[in-house]
């Protein structure tokens, strides 16, 4: 961390130990093999075709040869870009309506170790309020956390605080597309909110739940955003000033997602922000331009609370499955992501085996 920001949480943190608060810790450390190790994907979207393919199949099949990496984590936050019911009805005058069997979907999470997931998005709400409640329902039962949704703007906006590896992590779900799904105060819905430019009321909002004390007591805050139009390469400047805000204000890691393509990674006061995460699995229409189904599942390492390093983790999505890109794709991915973040001064390294690439961060 910038000795700015550092000097602003020591501040925090004195105020939150008067107040009989844990506190989060600050490490120097630069050990790259790290402690714990958090995954992060973008959208999950287990609908449509890919709920055809595996809803007869072993629940793990979803994740095809990816499913050693996450495996290996300690627990992985992903978007779920679908509801998971067998109930409800179309919301009006969309265009894509996803859904996936609870009896496959949901066991296919648990096996990929999915400790949380975002349902602030654009999908959440596709087949009405009975589908979201069935979601959040069948998430509770098999352990797997949801923020970003709820069944009124309260509990839409109340962070999601989880333990992967040892290490407390507080999620806010935020997203600005589809307003017409924002909860409501007795309505059910997404936390929908304006993540672009300087909007005082969203800037009070997320003030409001940074300094909730399981939020500032989390060893790391990750804000996981829903933003932006799809099929892009770049976050529009106001994003990206947001991004850097949110830092400024004491999160630690941004988890973007929504453009279907992965994003070039910024390193700013020793936070990461992925601006976008990709898809890692659907089975979208694949744009010869921006190769859609590549894409990469992020691997945060974490030192004492403090995340050191960002190992990038290829993906093909072929057949409504994920599988680990190799050869000339994985090849493909390393040089797409080395260009978009050089654009951030982000140095992105290959490792040694497998095609996975590193992104060191400084000041950690």
């Amino acid at each position: 961390m910038a000795p700015t920001r550092r000097a602003a949480l020591a501040a925090t943190a004195t105020l939150l130990s008067t107040a009989g608060c844990a506190v989060r810790s600050v490490s120097e450390g630069t050990d790259p093999t790290g402690d714990a190790r958090v995954g992060l994907a973008g959208d999950v979207m287990l609908g449509r075709s890919v709920d055809e393919r595996h809803d007869d199949r072993p629940p793990a099949s979803v994740w095809g040869s990816m499913l050693p990496a996450l495996g290996r984590l300690d627990g992985t936050i992903a978007n779920l870009e679908c509801c998971i019911s067998d109930r409800g009805e179309r919301w009006p005058d969309k265009v894509y309506y996803f859904r996936a069997g609870p009896e496959w979907a949901l066991p296919a999470l648990e096996t990929a170790d999915v400790a949380a997931v975002s349902l602030a998005n654009n999908h959440a709400l596709d087949f009405g309020a009975t589908a979201l409640r069935d979601t959040l329902d069948g998430l509770d039962r098999r352990g797997i956390t949801a923020v970003g949704a709820g069944a009124d703007r309260s509990a839409a906006l109340t962070p999601a605080v989880v333990d992967i590896g040892g290490v407390t992590v507080a999620v806010i779900g935020l997203t600005d597309r589809m307003p017409a799904f924002g909860a409501g105060p007795e309505r059910p819905g997404t936390a929908v909110a304006a993540l672009a430019g300087r909007s005082r009321r969203t800037r009070r909002l997320v003030r409001g739940l940074l300094r909730r004390p399981a939020v500032a007591a989390a060893d790391l805050v990750v804000a996981s955003l829903h933003w932006g139009p799809n099929w892009t390469l770049v976050k529009h400047p106001a994003r990206r000033a947001f991004a850097r805000w949110l830092v400024d204000e004491g999160v630690d890691v941004v988890h973007g997602h929504s453009a279907h393509v992965p994003q070039g990674i910024e390193v700013y006061d020793g936070a990461p922000i992925l601006y976008d995460c990709g898809d890692l699995v659907d089975d979208y229409v694949v744009k010869p331009d921006l190769h859609n189904d590549r894409s990469f599942l992020f691997e945060l390492v974490v030192e004492d609370g403090t995340v050191v390093a960002v190992r990038l983790h290829p993906v093909e999505i072929r057949r409504s499955t994920a599988h680990r890109a190799e050869g000339a794709v994985a090849r493909w991915l390393r040089d797409r992501m080395r260009a978009l973040s050089a654009r951030f001064g982000t140095s992105v390294r290959a490792e040694s085996r497998g095609g996975v690439l590193r992104v060191p961060v400084p000041g950690a």
